[in-house]
């Protein structure tokens, strides 16, 4: 009798799934397994209080004394009551109780991490001094049209109204040139101007705004300011020059409290200078030649932007939200020439490395996510355990490409967004704006009515002995801590078993992979088990450091000569996720094609380990139920837009891989293989194959793709509606059937983030490719599948034909 595997229970239950939960004993048993071995986990999923405690415990945890382990105490520790010992799962030490716990501590009365069913507990850390509430700093591009600008702004508007009134917010404008707007100052707007061409430090900033503590004894860490800019133009708004440093003296007080008075202030108080601000805001007035592209200073305002949190807040939670309509132009950071004659940089020319613009700026992004000076080539330090504390977030909505690529490493190393759109009229824009700030229920136990976010958060993995961690892929980097259960084979973010999250919420979810370091020539004893530890520590937004611990056990096999007990614990859709990401990563340092390949050749191999087969007859192929999905997922992640470069830009593929190495594996699956709803008079509405066949003239189809929720409707069903035939009493229930798949498209969206884009459609028309081009191509215009439906104008071959080839070669002696 097989074991039977839970694999939702146990991601509901303690927010990780495996690939494999039960695992092979030897290194050798795990590379002939061919899916990579990992975990997916969700650090802020709610749990139930079935597996955790409903509030996090107010007091620090126990930890193991040995200097190389520090594990915390977990359900799976071996206790002695009587000498009040207990036993490191992870490095077999012998730990003393403390005296507050070694008094009380028995059988009948453990403490909630000793109680079996809680393998999650969460600590919030009394020695920790409380940060206080985050800050939201926006940065706004003016480049644009005046209408999105007008756009733009209502939308800020509505986002301050959702902040907490304790919250922190300040504003930053940028065009030519850079305007930090001074939110504290009572009476006429003021701002300080900077130049667009230049970096900017934090220490550079204290100065440039007239804060900098004992200005005249202060060395300017960057050398004598630079030439003044040229003069406003004319009918530009007044705006005020930065004082120099030994202009007059500085403000009393500290550095960070003049800062706090004047550029970063709780909404409660300045939500009327910031709306009358933005009320006014205009138009960059410097004047652009007709063959010029517009100066936008994007990487000067960034640096601005983190030079301010980093001198205000330095170790607070902080989100830095860049809305840009255009590509950087001008200064640090351009990827593009003000000259219309050149084009923004391609997929052919980025393969040919014939972009200069492109590696000076990946660069110079990359320092600012790992430096809060942009001028030092210093990064964090290595021995530093927690993450980045100020967030970039990215909304970029232009009909070009904005620089998305050069800038994913900012994003993504301090664990931001993006939202890619086309308009800042679009509701892909401003519903997902206003969903950054959803906030927990009111009933909610442990963070009633707070904001949905966690800020400087980090991730540390510790293991038992017989394996090793090979890295991790998703928003985040490197903490460089070596130890001895890092693996010298490196997959993803290698090197290290702590990582910086930066910013998380509750779908952030981190792929971890591992290395089987057992030799087979000595076998564990059958009741061997593996554990692994995830240790996130994080900043609350109510200010508080918490520690979530989530402790885990799992068998191992040892019998090469039964296969079933591994090949009845894979989780097809975790480890469909895991190569995805795995593919994805790999794109970034190979070609397309060969990532390609190698797919294919990791299903081959897969499926001749797994599958039920008679050498050379192909038609004895056979396929368990855990298996038999996961040839398709890998079929269409083939297919899409993750890995076909057609008909997108470098900066949507960027996007689009960025989202799929961050979300959760319920959402990572809808992208990798589209959900399809059928709706017709004869059934209730159900689910329909991913394929051409699924087109019917009397159906209604609803296609969620993640980023795209399409609502499709045949030939008959279109012309009905175009004769309005559901405005009529006696045709109720084609009404009905009109309105079911629209109901149903907003419940998916609203429970979505970034907000997909809506797309209603009729067959025939040229928005059915949304449809069309994710759906298998079983009838293609030289290839008739038998079955009616649609006919798909591709080359590619369809599901069918895909699964006879894997099965001829992977039943092929």
């Amino acid at each position: 009798m097989q074991e039977s595997w839970d694999f939702v229970g146990l991601e509901d239950q303690t927010g990780v799934r495996h690939s494999f939960n039960c695992w092979p004993s030897s290194r050798l048993e795990a590379t002939r397994v061919v899916a990579p071995i990992g975990s997916l986990y969700t650090p802020l999923r709610k749990l139930p209080d079935t597996s955790a405690p409903p509030t996090a415990l107010q007091y620090s945890p126990i930890r193991c004394s040995s200097p190389n382990c520090r594990s915390v105490l977990n359900p799976y520790c071996q206790v002695d009551f009587r000498s009040k010992i207990w036993v490191c799962p992870f490095c077999f030490a012998r730990n003393q109780f403390p005296p507050h716990y070694a008094d009380n501590i028995s059988e009948t009365n453990l403490p909630a991490e000793l109680i079996p069913q809680y393998v999650t507990c969460e600590y919030e850390l009394p020695e920790v001094p409380n940060a206080g509430p985050p800050a939201f700093l926006f940065v706004l591009d003016t480049c644009g049209h005046v209408d999105q600008l007008n756009e733009l702004s209502d939308s800020i508007q509505q986002a301050l109204n959702l902040l907490p009134d304790d919250a922190l917010v300040g504003l930053i404008t940028y065009g030519t040139n850079i305007q930090v707007h001074e939110i504290g100052f009572e009476g006429i707007p003021k701002c300080y101007v900077l130049r667009g061409n230049k970096e900017y430090s934090g220490s550079k900033m204290g100065s440039l705004l007239g804060c900098a503590a004992n200005a005249r004894n202060m060395q300017n860490p960057n050398g004598p300011p630079g030439p003044p800019g040229p003069p406003p133009p004319p009918g530009a708004p007044p705006q005020q020059q930065p004082p120099q440093p030994h202009q007059g003296a500085a403000p009393s007080g500290g550095l960070s409290d003049q800062l706090l008075k004047r550029f970063l202030m709780p909404v409660s108080e300045c939500s009327f200078a910031l709306e009358s601000i933005l009320e006014d805001i205009r138009k960059d007035p410097w004047p652009v030649p007709n063959d010029k592209r517009v100066a936008r200073a994007t990487g000067s305002a960034l640096s601005a932007a983190l030079g301010l949190l980093d001198l205000a807040i330095p170790r607070k939670g902080g989100r830095v939200m860049l809305f840009t309509g255009g590509p950087c132009t001008t200064g640090p950071g351009s990827v593009v020439s003000r000259a219309k004659t050149e084009d923004m940089r391609s997929h052919a020319d980025l393969a040919k490395n014939a972009e200069s613009l492109h590696k000076p700026a990946c660069e110079f992004y990359a320092k600012l996510a790992h430096s809060s000076d942009p001028k030092s080539n210093k990064s964090a330090s290595p021995s530093s355990k927690t993450g980045h504390p100020h967030v970039v977030d990215i909304f970029a909505c232009s009909l070009d490409q904005v620089g998305l690529l050069e800038m994913r490493e900012l994003v993504e190393a301090t664990g931001g967004l993006m939202v890619l759109g086309d308009s800042f009229a679009q509701s892909v824009f401003k519903e997902s704006l206003l969903r950054i700030f959803k906030r927990h229920p009111e009933d909610d136990p442990d963070s009633p009515n707070q904001l949905c976010m966690a800020f400087n958060a980090s991730l540390e993995v510790l293991t038992s002995r017989e394996f090793k961690i090979s890295g991790a892929i998703g928003p985040i980097s490197s903490l460089n801590k070596k130890s001895s259960n890092v693996s010298d084979i490196e997959i993803g973010v290698g090197g290290t078993n702590a990582w910086s999250l930066g910013s998380i919420d509750n779908n952030t979810t981190i792929a971890i992979y591992f290395d089987v370091t057992n030799p087979g020539n000595t076998p564990l004893p059958p009741e061997k088990r593996r554990f692994m530890q995830f240790l996130t520590r994080y900043q609350h937004v109510n200010g508080a450091t918490r520690l979530r611990a989530t402790t885990l056990c799992g068998p191992w096999h040892s019998n090469v000569n039964d296969m079933n007990p591994i090949k009845f614990s894979f989780d097809q859709e975790a480890a469909a996720v895991l190569s995805a990401r795995l593919a994805v990563h790999r794109t970034e340092t190979e070609d397309v094609a060969d990532v390609l390949r190698w797919v294919d050749r990791s299903l081959i191999r897969l499926c001749t380990k797994f599958a039920d087969y008679q050498q050379d007859d192909p038609s004895s192929f056979r396929l368990i139920p855990e298996f038999s999905l996961y040839p398709q997922f890998m079929f269409h992640l083939r297919r899409s837009q993750f890995l076909q470069l057609f008909n997108s830009s470098p900066d949507e593929a960027c996007y689009y891989r960025y989202i799929l190495t961050r979300e959760s594996i319920s959402n990572s699956l809808v992208m990798l293989q589209p959900s399809l709803i059928s709706y017709s008079f004869n059934t209730a509405p159900q689910p329909a194959l991913l394929d051409s066949q699924s087109v019917q003239p009397d159906v209604i189809l609803l296609l969620d793709t993640f980023f795209h929720v399409v609502v499709f409707h045949g030939d008959t069903i279109a012309q009905w509606r175009e004769n309005k035939y559901h405005e009529q009493e006696e045709y109720a229930s084609f009404k009905q059937l009109l309105e079911a798949p629209q109901v149903d498209a907003q419940i998916i969206m609203d429970s979505r983030f970034p907000v997909p884009r809506y797309i209603v459609c009729d067959q025939g028309k040229s928005e059915a490719r949304f449809l069309m081009a994710r759906l298998n191509p079983s009838s293609t215009h030289d290839r008739d599948g038998g079955a009616g439906g649609a006919q798909v104008f591709t080359d590619d071959v369809s599901l069918r034909v895909f699964m006879e080839h894997l099965m001829k070669l992977a039943v092929q002696s």
